[in-house]
């Protein structure tokens, strides 16, 4: 790929990430969507989510799909479960730490809640399940974030399975990559569950 495919592919992107957001703006947060999401990511992970099951996801923010419940599910299975951490040693490389419950949380970077307990790149290895937010996607797996490329870094270090959070409409047929962008294995909608399309590399 040269100079002016990188530049055209992140332009596009970048022009994508902003209608998103500004669709997700004036929409709004969907309570009854989350629900949603929340009982087909459950039924995806299995009624009975065996203790210690180990999922790493964030804490969404704003109109991000949200996944407040789906925390507290996972805890209250006795799942393990480890969430980003951006401050301190997570600025220079994806951390994680465990969390332990809502008084152990502590407003991080860019406002997204994160644990104080000890953070480590490496916790992530340990995951059966790594839950991504994101702006778009399709159904070959390809996945468009907010171009940061923290989740494109953390997913290097895992081999669990990579579920992407998305409202409905955020399925699109074309997502415009490069090659360090990191596919995903399943989308999960409020109406849908889509089993990616292309193998991982």
């Amino acid at each position: 790929m040269n100079e002016a495919d990188r530049r055209a592919i992140a332009s596009a992107k970048q022009a994508l990430r902003t209608a998103i957001l500004t669709r997700r703006d004036i929409r709004g947060s969907n309570p009854q969507a989350d629900t949603q999401r929340a009982k087909r990511v459950q039924e995806f992970i299995g009624a009975n989510a065996r203790p210690g099951t180990t999922v790493a996801l964030s804490v969404s923010v704003g109109t991000e799909p949200g996944t407040l419940e789906l925390v507290a599910w996972l805890s209250s299975v006795g799942a393990r479960v480890l969430l980003p951490v951006l401050t301190g040693a997570g600025r220079d490389e994806p951390c994680w730490a465990e969390y332990t419950g809502p008084d152990d949380l502590a407003t991080g970077r860019f406002g997204i809640p994160e644990p104080t307990g000890a953070a480590s790149p490496d916790l992530v290895k340990d995951a059966d399940l790594v839950i991504l937010p994101g702006l778009a996607g399709n159904e070959a797996g390809d996945r468009l974030g907010r171009g940061g490329g923290w989740y494109d870094r953390a997913l290097t270090g895992t081999d669990a399975v990579r579920l992407l959070l998305l409202n409905d409409d955020e399925i699109l047929d074309v997502i415009p990559t490069e090659p360090t962008d990191q596919h995903v294995d399943v989308i999960i909608t409020e109406a849908r569950t889509v089993v990616a399309t292309k193998p991982p590399v």
